[in-house]
């Protein structure tokens, strides 16, 4: 008489290694913190999580470009606020000058800190070495000015103009008089004389204006960046939280998973070893 082979042992042991392989990717999985460990797994949810990767990690560099922007502007203004104090202090020694019962010598002592205050500005605003840059960046001489990505996706770019502040401003403060005439201690801006000063007195009442707008512009453009950060980083916490849901493993599930694989092995053992004692107890029946 001939034993056919043990087929039910083998069917066991089939089902027993399907069950090893499943608990192994669901200790993967749990280790890992990953649903998805490859293409295999779930080939379009991998695609759509990599795709969502890229704009997260695309929206926190725009946002970091915004930043720049935003301290950038803030340099900027911070440098316009000195500006402003040195006019204001220029126009008090113009008013100053502008007094009969002043002689020339005090106009000249006067006349003597109105200038340094224009070569300070011109220093801060003007040529190679002006003081006024952001990362080597000039930031009052005008120019094609700055231009930024702010977004995830291509074309998402912001532009806006520089601001010119530089002795070769010819923008007229509105009586004749240019930007960069009233910061030019060697133009027609002076307080030598009581007619000077007084017409200094004009001039730079206009120049604290026009400065004004300037800071104004600034203002409005340092809100908009803000808005757009804000934006940037909400989207940027939107996106992720999307791809974590999936990518990420559901802990709670994959752990009850994964104790039906371990019962399931258990299970499996036993049921192996009496597969594999079948053939002697049907030998012993013929025994």
């Amino acid at each position: 008489m001939q034993i056919s082979n043990n087929t039910t042992a083998f069917n066991v042991w089939k089902n027993y290694s399907s069950t090893i392989d499943d608990l192994q990717d669901s200790m993967a999985r749990l280790s890992s913190g990953n649903r998805i460990e490859n293409a295999g797994d779930d080939a379009s949810g991998l695609a759509l999580s990599e795709r969502l990767r890229t704009q997260s990690r695309n929206a926190s560099a725009a946002a970091g470009n915004v930043e720049n922007k935003l301290n950038y502007l803030q340099t900027a203004d911070s440098w316009m606020q000195k500006i402003h104090d040195m006019l204001g202090r220029m126009s008090e020694l113009a008013v100053m000058a502008n007094d009969g019962t002043k002689s020339d010598t005090d106009r000249s002592v006067l006349q003597q800190e109105f200038v340094q205050m224009q070569d300070e500005i011109s220093r801060i605003t003007t040529g190679a070495d002006a003081a006024g840059k952001f990362n080597g960046v000039a930031l009052f001489q005008g120019g094609a000015g700055i231009v930024q990505q702010v977004g995830a996706d291509g074309g998402q770019v912001f532009s806006s103009a520089a601001v010119d502040l530089t002795t070769a401003n010819a923008d007229d403060l509105g009586n004749g008089t240019t930007w960069g005439q009233l910061i030019d201690s060697s133009g027609s801006v002076q307080i030598a004389t009581r007619a000077d000063a007084e017409a200094a007195v004009t001039d730079l009442q206009l120049g604290i204006d026009f400065l004004s707008e300037k800071r104004a512009d600034t203002g409005a453009e340092m809100n908009r960046m803000e808005q757009t950060l804000a934006g940037l980083r909400n989207y940027e916490e939107n996106i992720m939280a999307t791809e974590s849901r999936i990518r990420d493993v559901d802990v709670a599930k994959e752990t009850s998973e994964m104790t039906k694989y371990q019962v399931l092995q258990q299970v499996g053992t036993a049921m192996l070893a009496q597969a594999n004692q079948l053939p002697g107890n049907v030998m012993q029946l013929f025994g």
